[in-house]
């Protein structure tokens, strides 16, 4: 197996732990917009540390890229700090869920349209079909 579908599998066991652990950090410290930016001072540190260590140059070219890459930053903090304050609400395995169907949902037009330079693969009716099953699996998941 590459590699990277193996980077891409732990990074994808993370989310449900990422979600739980800062939904437990809100909880207990009784402020979920504190525990979020907490958990992003932690993330700026490793991100930084790694920057430095593999390409510090990038950062050289923040100026010339398109303004609109950044809404990235604003979608990193919507997804943590909804999932912080939601999870506790309705349950990690939901607020996953509900995550995970937008994903199929945005991934798929991404992929179509080729958005933001990815590679355009069209959505013929076996992947359609493909996201479909995958989408009831994991409804399913939730309803056992």
């Amino acid at each position: 197996m590459n590699s990277s579908y193996i980077v891409m599998l732990f990074a994808g066991i993370g989310v449900p732990v990422l979600a739980a652990l800062n939904a437990a950090l809100g909880r207990t410290i009784g402020s979920p917009a504190a525990a979020g930016s907490v958990l992003f001072i932690v993330a700026f540190c490793v991100a930084l540390v790694v920057a430095l260590f593999t390409g510090p140059e990038g950062y050289g070219k923040l100026l010339s890229a398109p303004k609109h890459l950044f809404l990235a930053g604003f979608l990193i903090a919507f997804y943590l700090l909804s999932i912080t304050w939601i999870a506790p609400k309705i349950g990690i395995g939901n607020a996953v869920f509900l995550v995970l169907i937008g994903q199929l949902i945005s991934a798929a037009a991404i992929d179509h349209f080729g958005l933001f330079g990815a590679n355009q693969t069209p959505i013929s009716l076996t992947r359609a079909a493909g996201i479909a099953i995958m989408a009831v699996g994991v409804f399913v998941t939730q309803k056992v």
